[in-house]
């Protein structure tokens, strides 16, 4: 090695060169995560969170009306991944179910497709169509007479 070499100077060009090759990787990482965000996530969860806001007590009242039923259920998918939905009420099976579902991307990348239920050997119900690989979100009402119970169960 040579004198000059050994001897360089830390000049302000290297600290302006660090400065913007710094900033420049910061403002790249931000935009694409920016970008990631926004084509991402559908961003909606109501339409109007306003006009939700006046229906949360009405909810809350169904809820508890839902809870007072004393239902379980139990909601998942077979190996085949079609849906299955049990509802039992205090460990016996309720028979003669009338099910209203559709199933949707949970990010909201896919429109909502209606699912139709038939029995199962078992007395399950089993939806008619598979679903496709991936995660997806089933809205559910379930009727049984005058009764009503509504789920939302996410799926993988």
């Amino acid at each position: 090695m040579t004198e000059d070499q050994s001897t360089r100077r830390f000049t302000g060009w290297h600290m302006t060169a660090i400065l913007v090759g710094f900033f420049a990787v910061v403002v790249a990482v931000n935009f694409t995560m920016a970008r990631l965000a926004m084509t991402s996530f559908g961003g909606k969860v109501v339409e109007n969170s306003y006009v939700a806001s006046q229906h949360y007590n009405e909810w809350l009242a169904r809820a508890r009306a839902q809870d007072a039923l004393g239902w379980e259920e139990r909601i998942g998918l077979d190996p085949d991944r079609h849906v299955r939905v049990e509802i039992r009420r205090a460990g016996a099976r309720l028979d003669g179910l009338q099910p209203d579902a559709t199933v949707s991307h949970p990010l909201g990348r896919t429109p909502a497709v209606e699912l139709g239920f038939a029995a199962a050997a078992d007395g399950t119900l089993r939806s008619a169509t598979a679903l496709p690989p991936g995660r997806w979100r089933l809205d559910l009402s379930v009727r049984h007479g005058g009764d009503e119970a509504r789920y939302r169960v996410d799926l993988q």
